[in-house]
């Protein structure tokens, strides 16, 4: 047990309760290229009306009721075949999908079917318009529009531990920026058994439709708490008797550390690691010695490192599964 002092009751931490969203302006395309020139033959009165179409403003009115939606923050969008099947096998709620006209095999069949099972509006739609509104630039002829990303609270993370019987693994980012390194810590964190990740409001990515794309479904499993203050939330964790680990450059060697037991583990931002408030918070430093001419690794691959290595310590029975 740790013997720190007890809480005084405040919680450093908090659910975002504003969501973000805003509203988008429709994307007015016209057909009406070619106008003007001598080969377009028409009636005075047919080419008077062709142009007045093409300089009117549609009024709102005008879309249908449910294409507006299309055009809102896309925060809400998950784009790629595997990020949506596993969206629709973990219960997330979802407006509606979009597929690629002409696309119906494999996943997308899979997809169709389920998203009929559950009553969700399917949109068939030109590939065009899934470039358009896709964030990512890979959405593979799918992008479906879903409720935002729920942040949880950290003892609701902490229940999660409790709930398996096991002790609490938490891994906490310092500033992430990169939403690809995110997406990837969170890949990780759910194939080795991690029971919550913590991110800072501030100065650095949330959870993003390109985190979501990266992630390659996994940030629909693993729960993500987002904080005012990390170093007040670190004090809190060691208050729950839990230690916590900072992965820099000074520490020793991560496999000569015992990292057995409740844990959280710290990660630095792609640049400047783990600020100095932090790391001073840490109660042990872990590094990931290097022998090649390159001085470090990106934090998606040192986040991976460093989680496998305490799952093995920590002798995890969970069923291993096969990279593919």
């Amino acid at each position: 047990m740790r013997n720190d002092k007890k809480a005084d009751g405040k919680r450093p931490f908090g659910r975002d309760k504003t969501d973000g969203r805003g509203k988008k302006g429709p994307v007015i395309r016209s057909a009406a290229k070619g106008f003007g020139k001598k080969s377009f033959k028409s009636s005075p009165s047919e080419d008077s009306r062709a142009k007045d179409d093409f300089h009117r403003i549609p009024k709102k009115s005008e879309f249908a009721p449910d294409e507006e939606s299309d055009f809102d923050d896309r925060i809400n969008l998950i784009e790629g075949r595997n990020p949506v099947l596993e969206a629709l096998k973990s219960g997330r709620e979802m407006d509606k999908i979009f597929i690629q006209k002409g696309a119906s095999e494999g996943s997308i069949r899979q997809i169709i079917a389920m998203a009929r099972e559950k009553n969700i509006l399917i949109k068939e739609v030109d590939k065009a318009k899934l470039d358009g509104l896709s964030v990512s630039n890979h959405h593979q002829g799918v992008i479906a529009s879903a409720a935002l990303y729920k942040y949880y609270e950290i003892d609701e993370i902490l229940q999660i531990a409790k709930d398996k019987d096991e002790d609490p693994f938490i891994v906490i980012l310092d500033e992430i920026s990169d939403p690809q390194n995110l997406g990837s810590i969170l890949r990780t964190c759910d194939a080795a058994g991690v029971h919550g990740v913590i991110i800072p409001k501030r100065r650095a990515v949330g959870l993003t439709p390109v985190v979501a794309k990266t992630s390659a479904g996994a940030i629909e499993y693993v729960p993500v708490a987002k904080v005012t203050n990390i170093t007040q939330t670190i004090e809190y964790l060691k208050k729950k008797n839990i230690w916590i680990a900072g992965a820099d450059v000074v520490g020793a060697p991560y496999y000569k550390k015992d990292m057995t037991g409740p844990i959280a583990v710290v990660i630095g931002s792609e640049g400047e690691g783990i600020s100095r408030l932090v790391k001073e918070k840490c109660d042990y430093l872990v590094s990931i010695p290097m022998s090649g001419k390159i001085t470090s690794l990106n934090a998606g691959v040192s986040a991976a490192i460093i989680v496998y290595d305490v799952k093995k310590q920590r002798g995890s029975k969970q069923g291993s599964q096969g990279i593919h």
